[in-house]
């Protein structure tokens, strides 16, 4: 489905992903691990268009995505979320998640202008499908309220939610449990396993080991720009590279 072959990418001097290989199966959960510095965010980087490989292929269906802008491979059916939490502070929730439609809405410029019987009924049918994403993570009760007045785990399920009101093939999870406590972790835990019954393929960056081996299919382990190991997670745990390189360190 998505697809990286031997992507490298440089700058100047420093090769931060060094001809990394990935493959993401449709409808399952690939988690892309190491430590900090690994290349991990870098090449979400890549995959999402907010970098340019400096050689190798970025290949979603076998369409290349290299060279693309970011709303080009959204509208190809990739999202992402950030390690440090992008939302439109001052709109409401409910506006927030409009605003991950933006690439999907079929009116034009004279729909919007003349109010046109096909710009009003698009609008009652994304405002009815925003509300039912907000209920599909339990946050309609703050439907009205600023995106700035939610709790900080409640902010991280918004830009996953505005994510998948793009209706994307894949969605790119960068650090989804950061910052969260026990009980906001167990809940995006059965979150992104449902996720996956709706149909969008999950590959996520993660440094909780737990939640990445109980919900992860197969996982790919970088270091230092490479890929250091791939496999199903009781074979990650018990790689001793990886182990050495990660799993068994202070990180």
């Amino acid at each position: 489905m998505l697809e990286t072959n031997k992507v490298t990418i440089r700058f100047g001097g420093l090769i931060a992903v060094n001809e990394v290989s990935i493959r993401v199966q449709p409808n399952k959960i690939t988690a892309l691990i190491g430590p900090n510095g690994a290349g991990k965010t870098t090449l979400f980087n890549c995959i999402s268009g907010v970098y340019k490989p400096t050689s190798g292929e970025v290949l979603l269906d076998g369409r290349h995505l290299e060279g693309r802008r970011g709303f080009q491979i959204n509208e190809a059916g990739i999202t992402r979320t950030y390690q440090v939490i992008n939302l439109f502070w001052k709109m409401s929730v409910l506006e927030n998640v409009l605003v991950g439609m933006n690439s999907r809405l079929k009116s034009n410029f004279w729909d919007s202008l003349f109010s046109t019987k096909k710009k009003r009924e698009e609008e009652q049918r994304i405002h009815k499908k925003a509300y039912e994403l907000l209920q599909f993570v339990g946050l309609e009760e703050y439907a009205d309220a600023p995106a700035a007045s939610l709790s900080y785990g409640k902010q991280r399920l918004l830009e996953i939610v505005r994510g998948l009101a793009s209706e994307p093939q894949i969605i790119l999870l960068d650090e989804p449990a950061a910052g969260m406590n026990t009980t906001e972790k167990a809940e995006l835990d059965i979150l992104l396993k449902k996720i996956i019954d709706m149909g969008v393929t999950i590959l996520i960056v993660e440094h909780d080991m737990k939640l990445i081996m109980n919900v992860s299919n197969y996982i790919y382990v970088l270091s230092n720009g490479k890929l250091l190991a791939e496999g199903l997670p009781n074979e990650i745990q018990q790689n001793p590279d990886v182990i050495a390189a990660y799993l068994g360190g202070d990180d």
